[in-house]
């Protein structure tokens, strides 16, 4: 498709330009800026840290670097900071509960010859519609092969071939094979190797707690934070830190309406509104990424991720009519938008609930060879096969599902805030991909950034002091705080999709 054709078709059937369920901010830096209505209402929330003064309760610990979330980000960050300081990781489930255990396609690294960082920035950049901070982009594309390198040192067990050489994949919207796969839970196996090494680092982890504020000082410094325990939230915990790494994940959770959504029950949005009441810029906060092909048959699979990596295997998505109707490896946001545009003009397939299209997955072994898809796809298949459904021999009923923030806090190169010592790491930030994310970029990100802010955060921290808590931030941020939706704060955990 022509550029001209993909922003057309965008347009007129994705739902970032077609979803009217929409609110202002009421508050901050940000404010008069339209975003999804429940978020908008979490971000006009009530604070009880002000109304309770509950920045006033002495500390329960005092440590150099504080880390929030428990996934991918503030995992690599946690090895990093520990490194020079005292670390806590704090996180609302178990440590690894999160969406990085869920990726299952891959993760992107130029590290082959031919390849490039250039054709990975590129692609990239052309990939988030050209909305995409160039700093970050470059931050990420550069790191892509000691990333993949510190990974397989953990004991990631990439896919290679009898050669031990490395199999790379195609991904959607780019230009050459770079996706580096552990089989179809590419994440899962991430997590294993980066749960280990944190379990066994010195950093102190500190389970079924849930942020609800960032605590700062007079000098607009993070200096802590509040927490309630996530199963009885009239028990508080407090922390000091001179560095707070915020790795809270996405918002998936939120956002209701036609679509599900393969996001973990965590993905409340918690990040975001933690660094926007401190003071934290929000970047391209109203775009969200709809995972083209979401299981939309057996009704319990109903949301989960069928991998891209189906599709990068030769499997073509198929209306009705039996045609073939969109490039399956185009951009998500495009095969998104066609995928919704063919259901709604009466070419799509009735599940008797639901109205999808095929993803013709018994192409893959007509492709590929008999055996390919269990050897290529063993997590998806044995899923299937559970549900009386084999997918070598028949297709599968596939529509978008809410998969990503594509915005978020707004970071520099280190993953600085606006806030002093105050950091955002993985997909609570926003800027690395502009209005769309490649497959593949999000276990990248989570590595780069994360460990680039830990040992930033880290270093810095032993040159300050703790500071003291006030509430002049709040204060700051609410002003006289006519309007505050009580039913909507932050310290009592959203209601999940």
């Amino acid at each position: 498709m022509t550029a001209k054709e993909k922003k057309e078709l965008a347009e007129k059937f994705h739902p970032d330009f077609s979803l009217s369920d929409y609110g202002e901010i009421a508050f901050g830096v940000n404010k008069g800026i339209k975003v999804p209505k429940n978020l908008a209402n979490l971000l006009s929330g009530k604070s009880l840290t002000y109304e309770n003064k509950l920045y006033e309760l002495s500390p329960d610990y005092v440590v150099d670097t504080l880390i929030i979330g428990g996934g991918g980000a503030g995992c690599a960050a946690a090895l990093e900071a520990v490194k020079c300081g005292s670390v806590i990781l704090a996180t609302k489930f178990r440590l690894g509960d999160g969406n990085t255990l869920m990726a299952e396609g891959g993760i992107q690294a130029a590290d082959k010859e031919g390849d490039s960082e250039k054709k990975h920035f590129t692609d990239t950049f052309k990939g988030g519609s050209a909305k995409g901070d160039s700093t970050l982009i470059n931050q990420l594309v550069s790191h892509g092969a000691d990333t993949i390198a510190f990974l397989e040192n953990l004991g990631v067990g990439f896919d290679k071939d009898e050669n031990g050489e490395m199999i790379e994949r195609y991904g959607g919207g780019t230009s050459f094979p770079r996706m580096h796969c552990a089989k179809d839970c590419t994440g899962l196996e991430m997590m294993r190797v980066l749960k280990k090494e944190v379990f066994s680092s010195d950093v102190k982890i500190l389970e079924y707690l849930s942020a609800v504020e960032i605590l700062t000082d007079d000098n607009n410094r993070a200096v802590g934070a509040v927490f309630v325990n996530t199963e009885n939230y009239k028990k508080t915990t407090v922390i000091y830190a001179k560095s707070v790494i915020v790795a809270t994940g996405g918002a998936g959770r939120l956002y209701y309406g036609d679509f599900p959504t393969s996001n973990s029950y965590g993905s409340t949005g918690d990040g975001v509104v933690l660094c926007y009441r401190a003071g934290a810029e929000l970047v391209d906060i109203d775009s969200l990424q709809y995972h083209p092909t979401g299981a939309l048959y057996p009704q319990f699979l109903r949301g989960a991720l069928i991998t891209e990596k189906v599709r990068s295997l030769g499997a073509k998505l198929v209306n009705n009519q039996g045609k073939s109707f969109i490039d399956p490896m185009e951009t998500r946001d495009v095969v998104c938008a066609s995928i919704i545009g063919e259901c709604r003009e009466g070419r799509g397939v009735n599940s008797g609930k639901d109205v999808g299209v095929f993803l013709d997955t018994p192409m893959i072994d007509l492709l590929h060879g008999k055996g390919t898809t269990e050897t290529e796809l063993p997590n998806l298949y044995k899923t299937y096969l559970k549900a009386g459904i084999d997918i070598t021999k028949e297709p599968i009923l596939v529509y978008p599902t809410l998969h990503y923030q594509n915005g978020g806090v707004k970071i520099d190169e280190f993953g600085r805030t606006a806030v002093k010592n105050l950091y955002a790491v993985g997909e609570v930030a926003g800027g690395v991909h502009g209005r769309n994310r490649l497959m593949g970029n999000s276990l990248l990100e989570v590595i780069v950034f994360g460990r680039i802010a830990g040992e930033t955060a880290g270093k810095d921290s032993a040159n300050i002091s703790v500071g003291v808590p006030s509430a002049a931030n709040l204060k700051k941020y609410y002003g006289d705080c006519k309007g505050i939706k009580d039913e909507y704060s932050p310290q009592i955990m959203p209601k999940i999709n």
